[in-house]
């Protein structure tokens, strides 16, 4: 089957005895959503795939490196640019790419204990009172990686989303991680000033890691937990992703070889000329090119960790070039006491795009399910 939606619901104070542990098929006839229903198109975005998989292939292969260097040298610093001229052309190619999305109701720029965080609000007077949602982005994207996304999301619910620390984006990073855990600690700084009550903590890609680490060191703040896709998460990715991210980062190969592995891991076709003046490949070239990012290597989460992961938790996996670990991720997400594991036929790592238009209202059902 391309899909697989298990439901394990978390044995509660009002049962007579602990049930078993069992799965249960997701019904077809979900109440509808008044959020825009957009078509999924499987080959959509040949654009974003070249600069998610762009942004993504240089981080993997470099982690094994960083790891060594981290080892030898010490903990990394903070994030920051190489030069003033390529911070100014990232942010003219961020300013652009903002400009796709729909336009924030307020922006933060927070003081926490590592730095200061971006954080853009979409908010009305009837969802101000409501949970928020807050948005992690993957690494080298930023808050305009939901450009396809926020149009839905934002139209029911009070949304946050925000440029990590440590990687490219408007943040800036004044204090280095000791450890991956320890960027949940900022995290929650955000949640305190914008939504202490809690959060729908919603990651993609690593930051479908940060989410991770966030709900396991505050679960009394995180009502769902929602992971895209998520790297280094649920387990590694497969060796044949991480070889094809080490031919697309190595320096001096053929054009076509790089292109080549690209088009392995992004899923699609890549037509250079096409994506070139994208502002988001535009942008994600920028921050590749002249952003020193200062990042703990993560790593899968253990038994303990994700026994411990008791909210409700939303699985979203690729059905084809996934990084999430493929068939070991799904059993090790149909593991935790309470999720809804599913595998997006027609999608690969950059699901969130490729899917966006029926992503959105299942997961505002979700999110409104498990509401506080």
């Amino acid at each position: 089957m391309d899909i697989l939606v298990k439901r394990k619901r978390a044995p509660s104070s009002s049962d007579s005895a602990p049930p078993a542990r069992s799965g249960d098929s997701a019904s077809s006839a979900a109440t509808p959503s008044t959020a825009r229903r957009r078509p999924r198109h499987p080959g959509r975005g040949r654009r974003i795939l070249r600069w998610l998989g762009t942004g993504l292939l240089v981080v993997l292969a470099g982690i094994g490196l960083v790891a060594t260097w981290n080892f030898f040298a010490g903990p990394p610093g903070v994030g920051h640019f190489r030069s003033a001229e390529g911070r100014s052309d990232y942010l003219s190619a961020y300013e652009d790419s903002m400009n796709r999305l729909p336009e924030p109701t307020d922006t933060h720029d927070l003081h926490t204990s590592h730095g200061t965080i971006r954080v853009y609000e979409w908010a009305t007077d009837q969802n101000r009172g409501e949970t928020p949602i807050l948005l992690v982005p993957g690494r080298a994207s930023g808050v305009p990686m939901w450009m396809d996304n926020l149009e839905n999301l934002t139209e029911e619910r009070r949304v946050l989303a925000f440029d990590a620390l440590g990687d490219s984006g408007l943040s800036e990073q004044a204090v280095p991680f000791a450890d991956f855990a320890d960027q949940a600690g900022p995290v929650d700084d955000v949640v305190s000033a914008l939504a202490p009550e809690g959060v729908h903590l919603m990651g993609h890609s690593f930051g479908g890691a940060v989410a991770s680490a966030y709900a396991h060191q505050y679960p009394d703040r995180t009502v769902t937990l929602t992971l895209l896709d998520p790297v280094f998460t649920l387990a590694n990715p497969s060796p044949e992703m991480l070889w094809w991210s080490v031919v697309a980062s190595l320096p001096g190969l053929p054009g076509a070889w790089r292109e080549t592995a690209l088009e392995r891991i992004g899923g699609a076709e890549i037509d250079s000329e096409e994506d070139r003046d994208e502002p988001m490949t535009r942008m994600i070239t920028a921050a590749t090119a002249h952003y020193q990012a200062a990042l703990p290597q993560p790593s899968p989460l253990t038994e303990d960790e994700l026994e411990r992961l008791d909210m409700p938790v939303y699985v979203a996996l690729a059905s084809r070039d996934s990084l999430a670990g493929g068939p070991g991720a799904v059993e090790r997400a149909e593991s935790l006491p309470d999720s809804t594991v599913k595998v997006w036929p027609d999608t690969t790592h950059s699901l969130p795009m490729q899917a966006a238009g029926e992503l959105e209202p299942e997961l505002l059902r979700f999110f409104t399910d498990q509401d506080r």
